[in-house]
């Protein structure tokens, strides 16, 4: 199940994820209920996520996404 991240503030497509990028960004991050959609990232977050071991293309996109931001909510879409 393939999936669009997207930049919640804008619904920009960040990029298009793997099962498994997927599967090991949901599983490290905070879902609030099982129709939630939505993550929340800043530095630190992608930070752990990286000393997890998540797949470092996940993390290139994650940090492009953010880019001088501090903080951004992205939602995820099967496609």
């Amino acid at each position: 199940m393939p999936v669009h991240l997207i930049d919640a503030a804008d619904g920009r497509v960040l990029g298009t994820l793997t099962d498994e990028q997927f599967r090991q960004l949901a599983d490290a991050l905070e879902e609030e209920s099982l129709d939630d959609r939505d993550y929340y990232l800043n530095v630190d977050t992608i930070d752990m996520l990286e000393e997890q071991g998540v797949d470092a293309g996940l993390i290139a996109l994650l940090r492009k996404a953010l880019g001088d931001r501090d903080e951004m909510d992205v939602s995820w879409q099967e496609i």
